[in-house]
This record gives structure tokens, C-alpha cells and sequence, in this order.
């Protein structure tokens, strides 16, 4: 691990971002350009103390994991998020293996992106980002251990911690859903150990998912609807559309309501209203909705809204 390079150059990719970029408020009194060493912290679910330390080069050897959520939070093109894998003495994610980081360019997608919640996932469905409104909508899907991140392992092994609410009429098709999911990730990356390591686990905890994955069969959809049963809004039925990105094999999930609904207004009360959000447990060296029922008739503010922050 080559500790003064790898200083330098977060550093150097710290001072080239500006606040807006980051969708964090500039503020009066910044002296200097860039962001501030609390403000990657916050963006990356890490601590300021540990970002300090890598920064002054006497921190510890990064895990896979920090430095996926460091290069996303500096904006770092694939070349540079390289780099910093092996200035720390890792390896950088492979060909051939699922992509976990993100682009730059659909960072700011998703930070633009205030009005509606989206969530984006991996080819395998594992929750790599959300955007505010996601998070307000759905929970904070980034909370969950990193194992369990991931929205198949979640259907067939979950202990019903997701807001989804999957009727009788849509369970089927809802499974096998997610089961085409994973076995079309297995067979664009057959040589993912990852991949197989979740079949496997899945497989062995789940009857369910072992008869589904033995028939063979995969039902994928782009475009359906969803019921959401949100602790203070109630059971929201909205459409949930996929938008493939398809250099990665990640997707992006889009949540919206036909204007006039009910389900419209409660989505405007969250674009309002927002969430608080804190780090991410499952980094090392880690750092609610709120309101009364929804009316039928509900007419919703405008405000400003936070930041986006998330990320494995």
C-alpha cells in the first residue's frame, strides 16, 4: 500500500469537486475550492477521522468496500477508481465481474432526479445507491449488512424488513421475477464468484428459490406496479419502471403516480418532507418520515431538498 500516493491523489480528486456537484450547499464562507474532508465523509457512510487519516497517509489498509464508496463519493472515472484500488494494495474490480461502482454520470442523474425515488442495482439486484426520495419512500436500503443488500436474498430470505407489499395475485410472478434477475446475472457473469456465492446461499435457505431455480424458467419485466405500504402514508400503489444502463448491466428503478392521485400527492410529501440519513454501519469506521395520515386531497409544498448520499 503506497499510503503518500494514495493521500495525494484523494486529496487532489477532493479539491476538484465543487459542493453543487455533490449536491451539498456552498455556503459563504468556503475559502478554498473543493469539498471538505466531513463532506466526502458524509458522502461515502464513512468517518471524518478516517478519511483524515487516509488524507494524511497513516491510515489503515482500505477494505474493498471503503474504497467502492470513497471513489464514488470523489466522482472518480473507471481509470482513477483504479488507481486507487491499487494504491491501496487492492485489486480493482475485474472484467468479467459484476460492477458495483457507479459512473459519475448517473450520480448526477440520480441527483437531479428529486421529484420521484429511484434506486439503482447491480446486475445481481444488489442496492448500490438511492436517491432522498427512495429513501424516504422505501427506508434505507444502504443499512442493510452488506450481505443482505441485495433485493433477491431479500424476497426469499428476508425477514419482511422491505415496505414492499407483495399481494397473493402478484407473488408468483414477483418470485420468478426475481429469480430471472440472478439467473441472468449468472449467465452474463459465470465467472463471478459473488454470483455464485448467492445462488448457493440462496439455494441451500430457500425451497422456494431451489424450485424456481430448477424449473429453469426467468420472467423479467421492465415496467410494472408496485404496493408500498409506508409506515405514515399507508399502502401507496405506484409504477415501478427499469431503466437499463447497459455498459454496467445496473439498472435503474423509477417510481412515479399518474398526476391527481393520491399516490401523487404522498410522493410530493416526500420529495418535501425527505429523510434524515446517518453513515452506514457495515463501513469501517463508521460515522423518518414524519406527519400526520394523507389526506385524499392533499396539496403539497414546495421546498428544498437535501443532498443525495447512499452507496454500498
Amino acid at each position: 500500500m503506497d499510503r503518500v500516493e494514495l493521500a495525494r491523489l484523494l486529496k487532489a480528486a477532493r479539491a476538484r469537486i465543487a459542493p453543487e456537484e455533490a449536491g451539498l450547499p456552498a455556503g459563504p464562507r468556503r475559502r478554498l475550492a473543493g469539498l471538505r474532508r466531513e463532506e466526502v465523509a458524509q458522502l461515502a457512510g464513512l468517518s471524518v477521522e478516517y478519511v483524515t487519516r487516509l488524507e494524511q497517509g497513516r491510515g489503515p489498509q482500505p477494505s474493498t468496500q471503503v474504497l467502492t464508496a470513497l471513489t464514488r463519493a470523489l466522482r472518480l472515472e473507471r481509470d482513477e477508481r483504479d488507481q486507487v484500488f491499487h494504491l491501496a494494495g487492492s485489486s480493482p474490480p475485474l472484467a468479467g465481474r459484476v460492477e458495483m461502482s457507479i459512473r459519475p454520470s448517473v450520480l448526477r442523474l440520480l441527483q437531479r432526479l428529486t421529484d420521484l425515488p429511484a434506486i439503482v442495482l447491480s446486475a445481481k439486484g444488489d442496492v448500490l445507491l438511492q436517491n432522498e426520495t427512495a429513501v424516504a419512500l422505501l427506508g434505507d436500503l444502504c443499512r442493510w449488512p452488506v450481505g443482505q443488500r441485495n433485493l433477491v436474498w431479500q424476497r426469499f430470505l428476508g425477514v419482511g424488513v422491505t415496505r414492499v407489499a407483495v399481494r397473493p395475485a402478484e407473488d408468483e410472478v414477483s418470485a420468478q421475477q426475481a429469480v430471472g434477475m440472478l439467473r441472468t446475472a449468472l449467465s452474463r457473469y459465470p465467472h463471478d464468484p459473488d454470483v455464485r456465492a448467492l445462488v448457493e446461499e440462496l439455494i441451500a435457505g430457500s425451497e422456494r428459490f431451489w424450485s424456481m431455480w430448477e424449473q429453469g424458467r426467468s420472467t423479467m419485466s421492465r415496467s410494472m406496479h408496485k404496493t408500498i405500504d409506508h409506515p405514515d402514508l399507508g399502502c401507496l400503489e405506484l409504477d415501478c419502471d427499469t431503466l437499463l444502463l447497459p455498459d454496467t448491466d445496473q439498472s435503474m428503478i423509477v417510481y412515479s403516480a399518474a398526476a391527481g392521485t393520491r399516490e401523487a400527492a404522498a410522493l410530493e410529501i416526500l420529495r418535501v418532507t425527505g429523510t434524515g440519513r446517518r453513515s452506514d454501519p457495515g463501513f469501517e469506521e463508521p460515522a423518518a418520515v414524519t406527519g400526520a395520515a394523507l389526506p385524499e386531497d392533499i396539496s403539497a409544498a414546495s421546498l428544498a431538498l437535501g443532498p443525495v448520499f447512499g452507496g454500498r
